[in-house]
This record gives structure tokens, C-alpha cells and sequence, in this order.
């Protein structure tokens, strides 16, 4: 039996424009060891495992459902998740901002660069950055074990810290609620260069949370709450693209950090917009790099 060995680079696409799109997930973890065939059992028994599992893990999203830090359990927020891909490159959600970061692997022993990448957002919902910071200490720049069991991954550290995943079902487009997370600045707000692969990110602000939502019905109707008024327009669904039509709208008043969130979520309204759908997570951009980010409710 020999042992793979690869090293990988980190994200290139991060830089200094680490935008939503950019900050895309893709993933490690390659196959570990191979058998003989023949020879000693228990090796072999141990070689196809891990290569069923290094099969297993790559291609999805694994959502995060808990840390434990020093025998201290700490549930996730919604949205955190770790993907790994066949390309060798790790990324994911800490529960408020991206991060991506290169990775060694060895047999089914993963090392995680120091080199991470993140987004720079301050999430105000209760306990996000906590565990962001918990997260990310558990995983940037750790030694760590992978272990497969059906739709359920464990990640072990040298200290016994542990990351307890479970797979992502895809969520459909249609018939979703879709809580929006954070907003995305385009190229007139300072954000992308010239480019439509979104902008900067930006968390949504205190009392939003929680209460940006959109659903499209998949009979050419989007429905939802931009934080305060309710929203209604048409929804084409091409390849990749969504246009939506003139939105309609109630007429209440809000605090003036929500009506903020409402006016640049209008803005994507009357025009197509990019979308990608990868797991529980929906990121809709604009021609001129604005969008926002959306994750599946449960």
C-alpha cells in the first residue's frame, strides 16, 4: 500500500476582491490510500475505506450543526457549512462570512493551511461571530481526522476539537423560502472592478435579520418581505438567469436601516439577474455586481 500526497494552493480568486461569487465554495480532500487486492485484510479494509470516503465528502455541502471547543458544545447558525471538491481547495461559511484556505492531505489526515481567506462582514445576529471565531480557530491551521458515517461527517483535531457536518439536500429554486442573509455592493457602490461577479458583501443590520425572504412560485411569480413591506413581481426562470419584472409593494415605514435594505433589494427588480443555486445557499447578481445571498429555510 502507498499513500497519495497532495498539497494545494489556496484561492487565487480571493485577493482583494473577495466578493460573494468570489468567495464561491470549493473544497479538498482527495483519495488517501490504495489496496492490493490481496495481502493483508485489515489494510485493505482500511485503504477502500478511505477512498469511499474521500468519494463520499467531495461534491457537497456539509453543513455544520456543531463546534466543541475543550468539551464545550456550541450549536451553529444557519448558514454555516464546509465544502470540499475533488480540486483540493476547502471553503465554506463560519456562520457570517466566507473562507477558503489551501490544504495538505495525507492518508485520511487533512491539514489545513494558516493561509485562510475570509469575507470581513460583522454579523449582528446573536452568537454568529462567537462561533465564527470558534469555528475558524478549529479549523485554520489544524491537523485534522475525517470520518464518513452515512450522512453525517466528523472532523477531529489534534486537541480533540471536533466539527460535527451533515450533508446538504439541494434545495429546489421554486417553492423555497429563501431568507436573505446579506446584500451584495456593485460596481456604482464601490464594489466589483469592472467585473458581474458581485461586490462586496454586507451583512444585513440589526432587526433585518430574520425577516428578508423571497419565494418564487414556479408559475412566473416571486413573492416576499424585503424587511419591512411585502413585495410581488414576475419571475422568469431561464438558464441561469432570473428576470424579474416591476415590483409591487406595501407602503409602510420602517426604521431607516431597513428601509436601506428594502431600497437596495428593489434595485435588483425591473431587470435579469444571475443566479446560483448550490445546496442551501441561492446568490442572486446583477448586471452591475449588486445581489444578495439567500439560504434555504428549514
Amino acid at each position: 500500500m502507498h499513500t497519495q500526497r497532495r498539497t494545494f494552493s489556496a484561492f487565487s480568486a480571493l485577493g482583494t476582491r473577495a466578493g460573494l461569487s468570489a468567495l464561491a465554495v470549493t473544497g479538498l480532500l482527495a483519495t488517501a490510500a490504495c489496496g492490493t487486492g490481496s495481502g493483508d485484510e485489515e489494510s485493505g479494509s482500511r485503504s477502500v475505506g478511505t477512498r469511499q470516503a474521500a468519494a463520499e465528502i467531495t461534491g457537497k455541502q456539509w453543513n455544520v450543526d456543531s463546534v466543541t471547543v475543550g468539551g464545550e458544545k456550541h450549536a451553529a447558525p444557519a448558514g454555516a457549512h464546509i465544502e470540499f471538491a475533488e480540486d483540493g481547495t476547502v471553503g465554506g461559511n463560519y456562520g457570517c462570512n466566507h473562507f477558503g484556505a489551501s490544504a495538505e492531505i495525507e492518508g485520511d489526515t487533512i491539514t489545513v493551511g494558516d493561509d485562510t481567506f475570509k469575507t470581513e462582514m460583522a454579523c449582528t445576529a446573536k452568537g454568529a461571530m462567537d462561533f465564527e471565531s470558534q469555528l475558524g480557530d478549529v479549523i485554520s491551521g489544524s491537523t485534522i481526522r475525517a470520518e464518513v458515517d452515512d450522512d453525517g461527517l466528523t472532523l477531529t483535531t489534534e486537541d480533540g476539537h471536533t466539527v460535527e457536518l451533515t450533508a446538504e439536500k439541494p434545495a429546489a429554486l421554486h417553492g423555497t423560502k429563501w431568507n436573505v442573509t446579506g446584500t451584495v455592493k456593485g460596481d456604482a457602490e464601490g464594489g466589483t472592478e469592472g467585473g458581474t461577479e458581485g461586490g462586496s458583501a454586507v451583512a444585513l443590520p440589526t432587526g433585518a435579520e430574520g425577516r428578508v425572504h423571497l419565494t418564487f412560485d414556479g408559475k412566473g411569480t416571486v413573492t416576499g418581505q424585503l424587511g419591512c413591506n411585502r413585495v410581488t413581481a414576475k419571475a422568469t426562470v431561464g438558464d441561469g438567469v432570473i428576470t424579474l419584472g416591476t415590483p409591487g409593494t406595501t407602503r409602510k415605514m420602517c426604521s431607516d436601516s431597513l428601509m436601506d435594505t428594502e431600497r437596495t433589494l428593489l434595485k435588483l427588480f425591473g431587470g435579469t439577474v444571475k443566479y446560483r443555486l448550490k445546496g442551501s445557499d441561492l446568490t442572486l447578481t446583477s448586471e452591475n455586481g449588486a445581489g444578495l445571498e439567500a439560504v434555504a429555510a428549514k
